[in-house]
């Protein structure tokens, strides 16, 4: 197939197609394209990891063009667990000018949520009231919250372990970083450049004026479960697994989603399923809802 006048195109195996030829003497004067340094949007570097084709915005929650996925990101079950405060939501108070960045959450009233469509002062109230639980949080979910390319929750975790205080991880070099279990070199440089961008530290002044706090002796972990992997299976009755995991993760174990020889405990509610009897396959100790709860609580 011939494009235009200087090129030729083959179809290469089954779908793909390949540059069989240029026909360079036919090609029109080519200027080489530059990638900007700075995001057009919010004006935060732009940052190509050695190994990748792509160049990312380094704005995160600061930049608009990406801002609804952040504070859906924000607002996530994991992160900050705002109640109620779902996708079409975000998107909603987004198109109305209500909010711009996951800091403006925050400020938003019961009046301006109440004239939104669909919603009405019941449950404008309910949003605000989410809004104000995930005000007391942990570091470690904060730090996931704010969206840090390739910083996952055990990422987060490892920071808070290893740092201790927020201020500690926000001006950490790169060098400092990389000493994390688990942070190599691209993820510290994630880290680095995150918390290098002023909009982004702008962000989070205003989050922190916004009265969101965490207790640092909670976040912490007393590692007395470290090195111990578990698996949650059936239905709890006293908490979700989500919760029982978030308990075990403050702990040091790590929880996985199947089991294999390597698992230490299976922790199961009712209808355990077939969790439940790999574990009993391979002799894992098994421990019900009370007999975990006495062996976190010890």
């Amino acid at each position: 197939v011939r494009i235009g006048d200087w090129v030729f195109i083959r179809r290469a195996g089954d779908v793909i197609p390949e540059v069989v030829r240029v026909i360079k003497e036919k090609r029109k004067k080519v200027t080489e394209y530059e990638m900007p340094q700075h995001c057009p949007v919010c004006g935060a570097d732009v940052l190509k990891q050695p190994d990748e084709a792509v160049y990312r915005c380094t704005g995160g929650i600061s930049c608009s063009a990406q801002s609804i996925q952040a504070i859906i990101h924000f607002a996530s079950r994991k992160a900050l667990n705002i109640d109620g405060l779902g996708e079409k939501l975000i998107i909603q108070l987004k198109e109305s000018g209500l909010i711009t960045t996951v800091a403006d959450l925050y400020s938003l009233t019961h009046e301006q949520l109440a004239n939104l469509d669909r919603m009405g002062k019941k449950s404008a109230e309910n949003i605000l009231n989410a809004l104000d639980k995930s005000r007391s949080t942990t570091l470690n979910r904060f730090i996931y919250a704010l969206g840090i390319r390739e910083v996952g929750e055990a990422t987060a975790r490892a920071l808070v372990k290893y740092f201790k205080d927020f201020d500690a991880i926000r001006t950490a070099t790169i060098e400092e970083l990389e000493q994390v279990p688990d942070v190599g070199p691209v993820v510290a440089k994630n880290i680095y450049t995150f918390f290098r961008q002023i909009h982004n530290e702008e962000i989070i002044e205003r989050l922190i004026k916004a009265k969101i706090h965490w207790d640092n002796e909670n976040d912490v972990a007393n590692n007395k479960l470290e090195g111990l992997s578990f698996v949650i299976t059936g239905t709890l009755s006293d908490m979700t697994r989500e919760e029982a995991k978030e308990k075990l993760l403050a702990l040091g174990a790590k929880v996985s989603g199947s089991v294999s020889k390597k698992t230490n405990y299976l922790v199961y509610g009712e209808q355990p399923g077939s969790k439940y009897e790999k574990a009993m396959e391979l002799n894992v100790p098994v421990l019900t809802e009370q007999e975990f709860i006495k062996l976190i609580e010890k």
